[in-house]
């Protein structure tokens, strides 16, 4: 079966019948009334790579939306039943065409309606060399106060938390279970 990523849930896959939405575990969740099965959407999950090289990250300009024409850092989407860190090297390999050391987790980002939950590594370049591959058109190490123009609204809070040298700090959410 195949899933539009990002889109809402329907048609039930099982029986093909229009969802509705009811209020179950606490939130508005699709739910088909023909099966009687409720749908709880996943987020996905993707990884970035802050290459470091003599204090300059590596960032790509992108040729794909969102985000074409800015810059950013080797990143996508973990495939199904891939251990994130094989994800990280894979995407530094895949978009700029080197090969890295994993030296450790810098954070964890994802905002309320968001589908995407984005982990973030820090790594030294092992072998390859930086170059422009599918999803890009210019590649270069930048140093933090030379930065061109930044693809995504995390990019310049993964950029911080990194010159920062700290791993991103955890706010606690405040819930209401009463």
């Amino acid at each position: 079966m195949s899933y539009n990523f990002g889109q809402p849930i329907v048609y039930c896959p099982h029986c093909a019948t229009t969802v509705d939405f009811r209020e179950i575990a606490g939130r508005q969740r699709p739910f088909c009334t023909a099966c009687e099965t409720a749908f709880f959407e996943d987020p996905k999950l993707a990884v970035a790579v802050v290459i470091e090289q003599d204090g300059k990250v590596a960032l790509q300009r992108r040729t794909i939306d969102p985000g074409k024409g800015l810059w950013t850092f080797p990143s996508g989407f973990v495939d199904r039943g891939e251990p994130i860190e094989e994800a990280a090297v894979r995407e530094a390999w895949e978009e700029v065409g080197l090969t890295v050391q994993l030296d450790r987790l810098l954070g964890v980002y994802s905002s309320p309606g968001q589908t995407v939950v984005l982990s973030v590594f820090v790594a030294t370049p092992q072998a390859g060399r930086l170059q422009s591959l599918d999803e890009n058109d210019a590649v270069g190490f930048f140093a933090p106060n030379e930065l061109p123009d930044l693809a995504f609204p995390n990019d310049q809070a993964i950029i911080e938390t990194w010159r920062s040298g700290a791993v991103r700090p955890i706010q606690t959410p405040h819930l209401d279970f009463s």
